[in-house]
């Protein structure tokens, strides 16, 4: 595992993932590369689940793929030379299997769009954090020998339903993804942009996700999201109740009922933004 660049919230790495072969197959081997901060790999964890239903197995050999993904971080210009760089590496394997799939997810997608099929002509298929259900349509338009984009950004998408294939997992500690997005407009930060406006994941599926992962043996849960404090369930940004039939969750709330899942269970969370930060959430914890 490289480390090309750290700061306190994000780390630009590269890392191969392999996961189990799902039980049906296309016969179709699928490489999957991760970057940046811990959501993108928790992402890359969903994007595994959506390809292995299918049909595709994955591999930790470059050379035996037949769709390469890198999910990519766009925090500062080095983590996008660092997908470039990398994807010179592909540029023989490309010459050598014309029929390999190469696409780039993620932040720098989002941020790039098209401009990066242009710029990067190795490219085949662009896809955006919130477009990772469509990535087995786009690779059939690639088969068909079309360029394929989707980087439409989702007022809703949270993927809630979909059990993440835990990658390189030691059996442990695990991610839990419990909102995606961000509203904080900070001058020095491309989120907003590239991961939408701030949405919460409903908290009956992330305690289940919880429990799941403790009922595999695992230990300890990060809860992940670009701002945990602001997370909100059937809550407004205003404080407002969106629906009067369906209870509402706060974030002090959310890590009391992860936590209470187990006793011997471990809770982190990760990242959370000082001004959002309250009393019950100090409570919580103590």
């Amino acid at each position: 595992m490289k480390v090309e660049e750290k700061t306190i919230d994000e780390q630009v790495q590269g890392n191969s993932t392999m996961i189990e072969q799902p039980v049906l197959q296309n016969g179709r081997k699928l490489y999957l590369e991760s970057y940046g901060c811990a959501m993108n790999f928790s992402d890359s964890e969903i994007v595994a689940s959506v390809m292995a239903k299918e049909g595709y197995t994955t591999t930790n050999n470059e050379h035996e793929a037949d769709v390469i993904l890198l999910n990519t971080c766009s925090i500062r210009d080095k983590a996008e030379q660092t997908v470039r760089n990398r994807l010179k590496d592909f540029k023989k394997k490309k010459k050598e299997k014309p029929s390999l799939v190469i696409g780039v997810l993620g932040c720098m997608a989002e941020r790039l769009k098209t401009q990066l099929l242009e710029e990067e002509k190795l490219v085949d298929l662009i896809a955006g954090p919130d477009s990772y259900r469509d990535l087995p349509s786009l690779v059939s338009e690639v088969d068909g020998g079309q360029k394929a984009v989707n980087v439409l950004l989702s007022r809703e998408e949270t993927y809630a339903e979909i059990s993440p294939v835990r990658l390189n997992s030691n059996g442990i500690t695990a991610f839990i993804s419990i909102m995606r997005g961000c509203d904080n407009m900070c001058a020095f930060c491309v989120v907003p942009f590239t991961r939408g406006r701030e949405r919460s994941r409903n908290p009956e599926s992330i305690v289940k996700e919880a429990q799941e992962l403790v009922d595999q043996g695992y230990k300890e849960i990060t809860l992940l999201g670009q701002n945990v404090d602001s997370y909100r369930w059937n809550i407004s940004n205003k404080g407002e109740i969106k629906d009067s039939d369906k209870p509402t969750t706060n974030f002090a709330q959310l890590m009391e009922m992860v936590a209470l899942v187990s006793p011997n269970l471990r809770i982190r969370f990760s990242t959370s933004h000082p001004k959002d930060m309250t009393d019950d959430v100090l409570h919580v914890i103590a």
